[in-house]
């Protein structure tokens, strides 16, 4: 959920009736939106010029680059030079048309979603998923699904079938292209996440389509009336992938503060399969739960894990955790934070940090130069640099348009 999608259902729940969330929650809303509207102006000055190769598009290099120097644990981290060996680019195509990766970092699929609307004012978000054809290097759409996540490996995908909520799930062979097994459930699902090791699967369940938007929930937004998502979420099921066993937990839509948001969160699983994520809109940012659904604290390492604003979460050597935009008006920046105590690290440029690709190095978003804050593209940027590597063309502000296209990362 974007931070416009956060303020909408805020204005259509609080008009729709339901108890407003705890103080001070519309002004961080607003003070997060500032924000990003605050990047709209970065990145078009010092740019070096375009080299861009015929076979694997060779991305672009931008900014001069300063050596910086950070210290977590006792240990210097020094940045400034991103390593550009193992870059697979094409920073001409948006939404990707072939292969993009850093090291075993592999863009494995994409997502695109349009609104469609429904004879009874209702909508339902549709999404579309291009997946990497590992035969031919290229993406091509699969319209049959859902909701698709990837495993490590890069060998299989989990998928669900259109209609949603989802009886059962499928085991897509990503090299064959086809659906080798169906793991039935016992309550439909409409969100999955593999586990780090690819054994298991945490299925979030629901007793209607949480991507269905109602008429008859219909909110006032400015001059004009929409259609509101319900909370629907009945609970989750953690799956065996080798058996296809799993046990279902009830967990009905978060209601923290006296409201929820939307139909409910799909889980995830934390950064060593342990535990479960759940990400919620307000502090502390996640509820963490062990797999019977009981509420923990966080653990110590990912206590500044936030998935909302750093999808990128903990580095894979566990010594630095992916933090929040820290840029200004007129320039984007990221931030690496010491996950035991939250201060950062390192600064480095971007606008959203997606993936790691080792332990000092990430794929981020950031605004194509001349761009505007909507305009942005994959970006190869290094802990403690203010180098960035250009890995695809940038998007188009049209958030509902097939150029609106979301990352789907997985280790190959």
């Amino acid at each position: 959920m974007n931070v416009e999608e956060l303020v909408r259902d805020s204005l259509r729940e609080q008009a729709a009736g339901i108890t407003p969330p705890p103080p001070g929650l519309a002004g961080r809303i607003l003070a997060e939106r500032r924000r990003r509207r605050a990047r709209t102006l970065a990145a078009a000055a010092a740019t070096t010029a375009l080299v861009v190769a015929a076979a694997v598009g060779v991305p672009t290099l931008l900014d001069a680059g300063d050596r910086h120097t950070g210290r977590v644990g006792g240990a210097h981290v020094v940045g400034g030079e991103v390593s550009t060996h193992d870059v697979l680019a094409h920073v001409d195509q948006s939404p990707p048309r072939d292969k993009i990766a850093v090291g075993d970092q592999v863009l494995a699929a994409y997502s695109t979603s349009r609104k469609v609307k429904q004879p009874n004012r209702d909508e339902i978000v549709e999404r579309t998923y291009s997946v990497l054809n590992q035969k031919t290097g290229r993406y091509e759409a699969d319209e049959r699904w859902s909701f698709l996540a990837v495993a490590p490996g890069l060998r299989t995908a989990a998928v669900l079938e259109r209609a949603l909520p989802a009886p059962r799930i499928g085991l897509l062979d990503l090299r064959a292209g086809e659906v080798t097994r169906w793991i039935p459930l016992a309550q439909g699902a409409g969100g999955l996440f593999f586990s780090p090791d690819g054994r298991k699967l945490v299925a979030t369940t629901y007793d209607k389509n949480p991507d269905r938007a109602y008429w008859s929930h219909k909110v006032q937004v400015n001059d004009d009336y929409e259609p509101q998502r319900v909370p629907c979420r009945t609970g989750f099921a953690v799956v065996d992938v080798a058996t296809g066993t799993s046990a279902w937990q009830p967990l009905p839509a978060y209601a923290g503060g006296g409201g929820g948001y939307g139909s409910g969160e799909n889980l995830r699983f934390n950064a060593d399969g342990t535990l479960l994520y759940e990400p919620i809109n307000m502090a502390p940012g996640a509820i963490y739960r062990t797999f019977d659904g009981k509420a923990v604290t966080a653990p110590a390492q990912e206590a500044h894990v936030a998935l909302w604003s750093a999808p990128a979460g903990l580095s894979p050597d566990g010594r630095l955790v992916a933090g929040g935009f820290a840029g200004g008006v007129k320039t984007t920046a990221t931030q690496v934070l010491d996950p035991r105590t939250g201060k950062r690290v390192a600064k480095l440029r971007g606008q959203e940090l997606l993936a790691w690709v080792d332990s000092t190095r990430l794929i981020a978003w950031d605004i194509a130069p001349g761009g505007g804050e909507y305009e942005n593209r994959l970006v190869l940027v290094g802990v403690g640099g203010k180098k960035t590597v250009s890995l695809s063309g940038a998007r188009t502000p049209r958030d509902h348009s097939a150029g609106r296209w979301e990352p789907i990362f997985a280790r190959g």
